[in-house]
């Protein structure tokens, strides 16, 4: 996969949002964050969610690395 999220996880730490809160406060289920951590597709809804969260634009989140 050419997209990476450990832009999204770094920030997530740096703002103390852990994945026990995103799910608790039904921002993303836990299959999806499983999905982030894996490297998975995940949809506009879900990037929409998680920048509202951090107050951040989506390039804050994630990244394109071309697949060698």
């Amino acid at each position: 996969m050419s997209i990476k999220y450990n832009k999204l996880l770094k920030l997530m730490e740096e703002k103390g949002v852990t994945s026990y809160t995103i799910k608790k406060d039904n921002i993303i289920g836990q299959a999806t964050f499983k999905k982030i951590k894996e490297g998975g597709d995940i949809d506009t809804r879900t990037i929409d969610k998680l920048c509202k969260l951090l107050s951040c634009q989506p390039g804050d989140i994630m990244e394109y690395v071309e697949d060698e």
